[in-house]
């Protein structure tokens, strides 16, 4: 593999002009440092994607393209969300790039640890993870929802990175499998350890956001969550069926008991137990459709096969172009 290739830094960006700035300021450096060290080449490129911005954030992206020759955009047509935003940076970085690495705007993710991702691809890996060392600036109920949340996935049978989210390195070739998967209901952080291929970790700290709000409120994260169960296990549909089962064993033993009550003279009406019985299996039946009903929608959105992300403008493209007809 030879030690000069090129780089392509994805970063999702919805309404993310208060850390643009910021962002923009240390990515850069990050990239400078690895031309000087004849790591990557000078056309190396920060690929940031606007999400459908309300704020000034695109007018950022337009005006820091034409100041430094290392940013480049992608504008989409409306908000797709974030694992929308990220699959849109890829695709149109991997078409000329050798490794691609995704961050997050909010500068959370450790920056340094980029270049240990760039060593570790240099080493042969085509995946390249990062895994954060410690959850300290995670508040004790996310951190305690997100350890669960890992436990399940793992007893579902999805293997994930505990503790990686969506800061990770990709090879060209990681890349154009990872595309390969059509999905529209899409979480990528159990896609890409199905994509194979040589990985590795590098291990980081996490930060206190640099400035702004957090774009995953509790409502997106259980909405994210449930994408990743339903999007990679039927289990959830097995334990209905055999709750089923056990709530049909339970009203048999209760059957014989009833029986056997008044067989022995002591019949009780009880309209307390009636009452219990109706609301205990009316809820578990509710439950039960709209986990089923989960998997339906699933499959009633993947069927349109409508596109995952529409592209306004490429300004990514427009500067590649531009660049190799010098």
């Amino acid at each position: 593999m030879s030690d000069l290739f090129k780089l392509s830094i994805v970063v999702p960006c919805y309404n993310e002009e208060e850390v643009l700035h910021e962002t923009t300021k240390e990515l850069m450096a990050i990239l400078q440092n690895l031309v000087d060290e004849r790591k990557i080449t000078e056309n190396s490129k920060i690929v940031f994607v606007d999400d459908g911005s309300r704020d000034k954030t695109w007018q950022l992206i337009d005006g820091f393209s034409k100041q430094y020759h290392f940013v480049s955009g992608v504008k989409l047509s409306r908000n797709f969300g974030h694992q929308g935003a990220l699959l849109a940076g890829v695709t149109s970085a991997s078409k000329d790039s050798d490794a691609v690495i995704t961050i997050d705007a909010d500068l959370q993710d450790d920056v340094n640890a980029i270049p240990k991702m760039v060593d570790e691809y240099l080493k042969g890996a085509e995946v390249v993870y990062g895994v954060r060392n410690n959850r300290d600036t995670d508040t004790a109920f996310k951190r305690g929802t997100a350890e669960l949340f890992y436990k399940f996935m793992g007893f579902l049978g999805v293997k994930l990175v505990p503790d990686s989210a969506d800061y990770r390195l990709l090879s060209q070739r990681a890349c154009d499998v990872l595309l390969s998967y059509q999905e529209r209901n899409l979480f990528l952080r159990g896609i890409v350890p199905l994509v194979g291929f040589k990985s590795a970790k590098v291990y980081y700290a996490r930060k206190e956001r640099f400035a702004g709000e957090s774009k995953y409120p509790l409502r997106k994260m259980i909405k994210f969550a449930m994408d990743g169960i339903t999007s990679f296990s039927i289990v959830p549909i097995k334990m209905i069926m055999g709750l089923g089962f056990l709530i049909v064993l339970i009203s048999i033993l209760l059957l014989i008991y009833s029986f056997v009550r008044k067989i022995n003279g002591h019949v009780v009406v009880g309209w307390s137990s009636l009452m219990i019985s109706i609301w205990a299996l009316g809820g578990v039946q509710l439950i039960s459709i709209s986990v089923i009903g989960e998997y339906v929608g699933k499959i009633f959105s993947e069927v349109k096969q409508r596109p995952r992300f529409t592209i306004e403008k490429d300004i990514y493209t427009e500067k590649t172009q531009e660049e190799n007809k010098r």
